[in-house]
């Protein structure tokens, strides 16, 4: 039996997301599909406004202040998106589990991979893995996949400009003094 990568991948199609959302439903499914999602579901009109109040609902435990306020926004996306685990064999290949109904729209599958997903990341890699850049022009989110987990940054460039920052701002106070 194989169990689905519920943890890095989606949460990392949710990072991609929220930092440029989706703007039509035609584009929330191309960039699932392209995500690896596997687009066997119902599609409904319904499901662009669904995915992005969720992903709002999401934002909130990337600015949990603390770890028990994040852990409780995250236990109130479980309870309202993911299920009970269920195995199943709906593509023919593979068994593997499930953590929602067969019969999900794209915002239903979406929600439940992403909840449980980010449960996956957060216990398993550390509460401190998700979070907004630290750069100071910067709000963009990430999910630290790092080995070392000390990624604090959005991108090598975000990380980059940062360190130039840094350096010309001592270079100013050493001659400053």
């Amino acid at each position: 039996m194989h169990i689905n990568p519920y943890g890095e991948e989606p949460v990392l199609l949710a990072v991609e997301l929220i930092n440029k959302l989706p703007e039509t439903l035609d584009e929330l499914r191309t960039r699932c599909a392209d995500a690896g999602v596997v687009i066997d579901m119902p599609v409904r009109r319904t499901d662009l406004a669904e995915s992005l109040a969720f992903l709002d609902a999401w934002l909130g435990i990337v600015d949990a202040p603390d770890d028990v306020t994040r852990v409780a926004r995250l236990n109130a996306l479980l309870e309202a998106h993911a299920e009970h685990p269920r195995v199943t064999n709906h593509s023919g290949e593979s068994w593997h589990i499930h953590y929602r109904d067969s019969d999900r729209s794209l915002a239903g599958v979406l929600t439940a991979l992403i909840s449980v997903g980010t449960a996956m990341h957060l216990t398993s890699r550390g509460m401190s893995r998700l979070a907004r850049c630290a750069a100071g022009d910067c709000d963009r989110v990430y999910a630290d996949v790092s080995r070392n987990g000390r990624q604090r940054y959005c991108s090598t460039r975000c990380a980059s400009r940062e360190a130039v920052r840094r350096h010309r701002s001592r270079e100013r106070d050493s001659v400053a003094r």
